[in-house]
């Protein structure tokens, strides 16, 4: 059955071609017919409602070759004239009123001859007497074809692509075959997880039969989630590959081509060339706007996409691409965003990619770096555990750009790779380029930026110092990378502190409020040396974080409240005032204990701030190694903790 169905679209597809190949030679017959037909009629007729063609003959008597008049007696005279030096036949209608003028003041004044067009002449000439009616219409309609013979073909070929498609259009879609797929399964460092769906899925395509006995059958439409970078458009290759069939790739952002109706179009030819090729997998990548829910858009067409792939996605039961797999990726899920329930009722497999963990970041570096040839990377001075500590929540995608920057770098500066080049490469990646220059003459500034900086740092490790642990404690468990005064173009920012991510994801109500007050860290270090007046415009980014960090502690996470409710659906109703003062009276708190607090290392950063603006850059090892110095001396390290005096120690 299935040949049968693959013969039928073969032909199908043949008698498209075969259509528009009898479009063309259409347009060409009918072109060449009018052209020669109009070269072949001796006296193609001219007709006219303009009268000042006849006052014209007065001058023109010369050339006239006849004039014949044609009904005079009648609501609408015809002047027949031919000149001698032109085959075209002219035909004027006049009003009855105007042929007596005409008569009188130009024919007979003027001496031109003319006759009255006998009934014979009118009988074997019925054209030049039509009226504005049906014959007339019908015969200017007729001329109008000829004239625009070729216009007409080429529009209509336009409208039937339009309608049908051409053979073989499917969305820009590209055909990859299996021996064109690089890369296998164990490209995938870690995601052992996922590895697992994948090769379920496999066990599922491959066992269909043993499925089948458990009322598991077509289709088996996969969807893949997950943030961009993770591995989701590879997946789909290895699969295609271990499958040994063929990849027909599209994006879902092709599939609209501009018209009305064209990503239906577009989908179905897509199917159409995936039926034609029996078993293979139709991949459509970064299609989250397939899956936004139907019925919202004004425009109802807007739905048509999703509704024709809702349709291909339900698996009527027939033998007619039943070896089509469906793969669909999207950077988003029904637990990031809303999407059509009916959409994802269509897809039976669900695989959910994440960001790698910080032994898998290890991995995945050790295996990009291990493709550069001998002598390219020193081993022996590469701690890849720091390294993916610091590039915490990187994608493998990120990852592998990280060490092609460090390849880069490598190459300018004739050096080989280790930890502190590949911390520049993911500072490069990450952040930009840093530019001293920027604010080399501007010591006002950079004071300003130091200080700014320094407080973002103190209010970071301010919670383990109130805990009394050592320098040396502190230093294991902070995020600091550096510290440094130098411009980046690329934040519009004229200093920055850089810390490692951290891989946890679900993150507690004291844990938020440390990152506000680490952000308020910043403002509050400008406000403790300059005054509340002397706050300035680069806090501006931290205060806009900080905000939206308090909205969705207050409004949207009810952290705050014994109600746990989502306040932020309510901001249209009464309470929307209540859920402001609540996020203003939250943040005054957690400013004021930040202000209180970064007082307490008023000392310290003063003599940090002197040393950071002589060297423009302090590391994490730099920065504690300073502090030591400091505690040593007896500098001013005192802080008071919550319930009594906690020193650094």
């Amino acid at each position: 059955m299935p040949n049968f169905y693959k013969l039928q679209l073969a032909l199908k597809n043949t008698s498209v071609r075969i259509a528009l190949g009898l479009l063309l030679l259409l347009a060409v017959a009918l072109t060449t017919y009018f052209s020669s037909d109009v070269a072949q009629d001796a006296a193609p007729v001219l007709r006219s409602q303009n009268i000042s063609e006849i006052t014209a003959l007065s001058t023109q008597r010369d050339r006239l070759d006849y004039l014949l008049v044609a009904r005079p007696l009648s609501d609408a005279p015809r002047y027949i004239f031919k000149f001698k030096d032109a085959p075209a036949l002219h035909v004027v209608k006049v009003p009855s009123t105007s042929h007596l003028s005409l008569e009188r003041e130009i024919l007979l004044r003027n001496a031109i001859p003319y006759s009255i067009a006998g009934e014979a002449y009118l009988a074997s000439h019925k054209a030049l007497l039509q009226e504005d009616g049906e014959n007339g219409a019908l015969a200017g309609a007729g001329a109008f074809a000829k004239r625009h013979a070729f216009d007409i073909l080429a529009v209509a070929l336009l409208l039937f692509v339009l309608k049908f498609g051409l053979p073989g259009m499917g969305a820009g879609a590209s055909v990859i075959t299996p021996d064109q797929l690089k890369g296998s399964m164990d490209d995938l460092i870690g995601m052992d997880d996922i590895k697992q769906e994948v090769l379920h899925l496999e066990d599922m395509i491959r066992n269909r039969a043993l499925y089948r006995s458990h009322n598991i059958d077509k289709p088996f439409n996969v969807m893949l989630t997950g943030p961009a970078g993770t591995g989701k458009t590879k997946l789909a290759g290895y699969l295609a590959k271990r499958l040994n069939v063929p990849l027909i790739q599209a994006s879902g952002s092709a599939l609209e081509s501009g018209y009305i109706g064209g990503g239906s179009k577009a989908l179905n030819a897509l199917y159409r060339k995936a039926c034609a090729r029996g078993n293979c997998i139709i991949f459509l990548d970064e299609a989250q706007t397939l899956f936004m829910p139907r019925g919202r858009a004004e425009k109802k067409w807007e739905d048509d996409t999703a509704n024709t792939l809702l349709g291909l996605l339900d698996g009527v039961k027939s033998d007619q691409g039943a070896g089509v797999i469906w793969v669909v990726a999207s950077n988003f899920d029904d637990a990031s965003s809303q999407m059509d329930e009916a959409m994802l009722r269509r897809f039976s497999v669900k695989i959910n990619f994440r960001l790698p963990n910080k032994a898998e970041r290890s991995e995945l570096l050790r295996t990009f770096l291990a493709r550069k040839e001998d002598g390219c990377v020193d081993w022996n001075d590469l701690d890849l555990g720091q390294i993916a500590e610091m590039t915490a929540n990187l994608s493998p995608a990120l990852l592998e750009t990280v060490v092609e920057r460090a390849s880069m770098i490598s190459i300018q500066d004739k050096a080989i790779i280790n930890t502190e080049l590949m911390f520049r490469a993911f500072e490069r990646a990450t952040i930009g380029l840093t530019d001293r220059a920027t604010t080399a003459e501007k010591e006002l500034q950079r004071e300003r930026v130091a200080l700014h900086e320094l407080g973002h740092f103190f209010m970071q490790i301010d919670p383990y110092l109130r805990q009394g642990l050592s320098l040396a404690e502190v230093k294991e468990k902070s995020h600091l990378l550096k510290i440094s005064t130098e411009s980046v173009s690329k934040l519009g920012a004229l200093g920055y502190v850089l810390s490692s991510g951290d891989d946890v994801s679900l993150r507690t109500l004291e844990e938020m409020e440390r990152d506000v007050i680490q952000l308020y860290g910043g403002v509050a270090a400008e406000e403790l040396f300059y005054g509340a007046r002397g706050i300035s415009v680069g806090s501006q980014n931290d205060i806009q974080k900080a905000t939206s960090l308090l909205d969705m502690m207050v409004n949207r996470l009810s952290m705050y409240s014994r109600s746990k409710l989502d306040y932020s659906q309510f901001r249209n109703e009464a309470g929307a005032e209540h859920t402001l003062a609540e996020v203003e009276a939250k943040a005054d708190e957690l400013y004021s204990y930040t202000l209180q607090a970064i007082g307490d290392y008023r000392e310290v950063i003063g003599a940090l701030k002197d040393t950071l603006l002589e060297r423009y850059v302090l590391s994490k090892d730099a920065v504690f190694t300073l502090l030591e110095e400091l505690h040593a001396a007896g500098g001013g390290l005192g802080v008071a903790g919550a319930s009594g005096a906690a020193r650094l120690s």
